[in-house]
């Protein structure tokens, strides 16, 4: 018998909760990613494929992919002083910050290719940065930062005590001496106020000690040091020999800090579980790395591969916002139907997924030239690391958004991991040289060997004559980069560029995509120039198949 209590609890209830979407947790980021998967197959070495389905699986449980969202929620803090007024200079983040750090480094993410080197380790490694960007993007700067410093500390032997600090699997968190952990990370600071990007104009000074060998005090700022509770840090000072390349600890000796004062951290828009710091250089002691004078040539590969990362993490994002999208458009229906089912949202996820392939595909390629010992491969890699940055970067807020519609009012939401994806999306385009620096450093590229130019062409041209669109394109922007010269060629660098990536994009979803997907990219990039909107497919393109393939839930 329904008793009067009962009778008017349902009479107030105002509806019943339905056709909405569970969060997407509990699922394999690598299994579940078939294009991934078949790049790993070709381009990483053996086993790779059996580690990264471990690492999927773990990365994709709830409470690991919920340590995003908290290691975001809850910033980073500053302390510049105790409470008697002495220095201190830390910074303290969450338990989940410290958790994806112990799991990067853990799996080596931080230096895989040099305590494992050999054919396919780049490859592997970015594949796993891949998988593990896709959970939380902030964590990946101290990880690339101690990653691409290795080359330029191999390069000075009295600094191995930190070569050998950083091949360790071992993450130490802790605020004290180097000489006392475990493990060791590696943050940067080039940038000044006065010249951001134009690092030549930098102030900073670097006076060498007396008798003090290689040992230098620096005076100056930093306006940008990310990672500041790093154990040490490259930065770049005028030295009376010019502009040098010097490693900076936090501390001095097992008792004393650096004089590195931290002046504020960054609010920063997105990329907020990572601090970056404004800070002071009060006769702080460095070593020299290289040779004075040759700073810039010094930290030249290491800022290669930092930018690598910065588009492979780009191409993570992407494929995080597809899933996402392409999950919420599986589960909710609208008008009868559901969303996934729907032509024109059909026709939206296809492209999202196409892009988000493109860019994947492209990092890899990228992973694979800098595993490679050919000239040719290292110069593919010199002007396609460039290439990649400027453009996988500048994609990836266009296709955030894109995706965050299709969620519609829950994908701006900041219970929904959207707003999230959507803040970083800019980031990587802005970090490590912006737009019209990777544009500029195409051209130096090109200018500096007269092979660049020509290799690119040729891998371009691996995809043989498997659409009419792509030797087209090649013809056109060959002519017209041999008609401009000088001015002109820097003024119509972002085209070049533009061009240039679409070109090899095509050529790669040729190569390895299925014909059905890689022909529906060319049709819809290789036709246009400039912006376009995503979901403008052209008629009888088998959207449905590109899904099953790029998420197979799409129609369970």
């Amino acid at each position: 018998m329904t008793s009067k209590n009962e009778a008017l609890s349902s009479r107030w209830q105002t509806h019943s909760v339905e056709n909405v979407v569970e969060e997407l947790v509990d699922y394999d980021l690598f299994s579940e990613d078939a294009p991934l998967r078949a790049a790993v197959e070709r381009d990483a070495r053996a086993g790779a494929a059996a580690r990264l389905q471990a690492f999927g699986q773990q990365i994709g449980r709830t409470e690991y992919l919920h340590l995003g969202d908290v290691a975001n929620r809850h910033r980073p803090e500053l302390a510049t002083h105790d409470a008697y007024g002495r220095r201190r200079d830390e910074v303290t983040y969450h338990p989940a910050y410290h958790q994806l750090m112990q799991t990067a480094i853990a799996h080596g993410l931080h230096a895989l290719p040099w305590s494992e080197p050999g054919a396919g380790a780049h490859a592997e490694r970015a594949a796993f940065c891949y998988l593990h960007s896709q959970v939380e993007a902030g964590h990946g700067c101290p990880i690339t930062m101690t990653f691409a410093a290795m080359p330029a500390l191999r390069a000075t032997p009295a600094l191995s005590f930190w070569s050998q600090g950083i091949l360790s699997r071992q993450y130490d968190g802790r605020n004290i001496a180097a000489a006392h952990k475990q493990g060791l990370t590696l943050g940067m600071g080039m940038t000044e106020k006065q010249g951001g990007s134009d690092v030549r104009s930098n102030t900073t000074r670097a006076y060498p000690l007396a008798g003090g060998g290689a040992a230098y005090e620096l005076v100056g700022h930093k306006f940008f040091l990310s990672a500041p509770m790093s154990d040490a840090f490259l930065m770049l000072a005028q030295a009376p020999g010019g502009l040098s390349c010097f490693l900076v600890p936090r501390w001095r000796d097992d008792q004393d800090k650096n004089p590195l004062e931290l002046v504020r951290l960054k609010e920063k828009m997105g990329n907020a579980s990572n601090a970056s710091a404004e800070v002071e250089l009060r006769g702080a002691l460095g070593w020299l790395v290289g040779e004075e004078g040759r700073g810039i040539a010094t930290i030249l590969e290491m800022v290669s591969l930092t930018r690598f990362d910065c588009m492979i993490g780009s191409a993570a994002g992407m494929r995080m916002a597809f899933t996402q999208a392409v999950h919420h458009a599986s589960r909710r229906s609208a008008f009868g139907r559901l969303l996934v089912q729907q032509p024109l949202m059909q026709n939206v996820l296809a492209d999202l997924a196409l892009e988000s392939e493109a860019a994947m595909l492209l990092g890899m390629r990228m992973a694979r030239a800098l595993d490679g010992d050919s000239e040719e491969e290292k110069l593919l890699a010199r002007i396609g690391v460039a290439i990649g940055k400027y453009w996988i970067c500048k994609r990836t807020p266009q296709h955030a958004y894109e995706a965050m519609e299709c969620i519609g009012g829950t994908g701006v939401m900041e219970s929904c991991m959207m707003p999230r994806l959507y803040r970083e999306a800019p980031i990587n385009a802005i970090w490590e040289g912006s737009g019209n620096v990777q544009c500029l450093d195409v051209l130096r590229a090109m200018h500096k060997s007269p092979h660049t130019l020509p290799i690119l062409f040729a891998e371009i041209a691996q995809a043989g004559s498997q659409h009419p669109l792509l030797a087209a394109g090649v013809r056109e922007l060959r002519q017209q980069m041999e008609g401009w010269r000088g001015a002109d060629l820097e003024f119509g660098a972002r085209y070049c560029v533009d061009r240039l990536a679409v070109l090899l994009q095509a050529s790669l979803m040729l190569r390895y995509a299925p014909t059905a997907d890689a022909l529906a990219y060319c049709d819809s990039r290789l036709a246009r120039s400039g912006a376009q909107m995503y979901g403008s497919l052209a008629q009888g393109t088998p959207v449905a198949a590109m899904l099953r393939r790029a998420w197979p839930r799409a129609f369970d």
